[in-house]
């Protein structure tokens, strides 16, 4: 019985441990991207760029629906250094083809994007465009989307 729950104890152990070491790899990788945006936003805090010019931009083409492939569908981020402008997706299919454009504020979604769209946003904030794919990891800017009011 005691030797069960050492093993119980050294399999917990191990498994907090691969835990702890992820938890950590992830929390390295946002303070280096945070730094980056910081970086960025420094830039404009010392008026090295014009806040309302379009400065950081990113595209990410995916499969949106099922009956085609070929990567057909894309979102586009267009952003200024304030963080205001706009994400455009096109949903392309074989017979229509559907256009959305979102508003962004401060560099969050006035509301809800989908996760190619919130995608596309992270990676212009963070000037990782102009192309970039829904494999690539990219920082969290936290959720500040709004309620759908009823």
């Amino acid at each position: 019985m005691l030797v069960a729950v050492a093993v119980a104890g050294l399999v917990a152990g191990v498994a907090g441990l691969s835990i702890a070491v992820v938890a950590h790899n992830r929390v390295n990788q946002v303070v280096d991207e945070c730094g980056a945006v910081l970086r960025r936003q420094l830039q404009l805090a010392a008026g090295k760029v014009d806040g309302q010019a379009l400065r950081d931009l990113a595209i990410v083409h995916y499969d949106a629906l099922k009956e085609m492939s070929g990567h057909r569908s894309f979102s586009l981020a267009l952003i200024n250094a304030n963080g205001d402008g706009v994400v455009i997706s096109s949903i392309n299919g074989r017979t229509e083809t559907r256009t959305y454009a979102k508003a962004v504020r401060d560099g969050h979604p006035l509301e809800t994007l989908s996760p190619e769209e919130n995608q596309v946003l992270r990676a212009a904030r963070l000037g990782k465009g102009p192309v970039v794919t829904m494999d690539d990891p990219l920082a969290d800017f936290g959720d500040r989307t709004p309620t759908p009011s009823a």
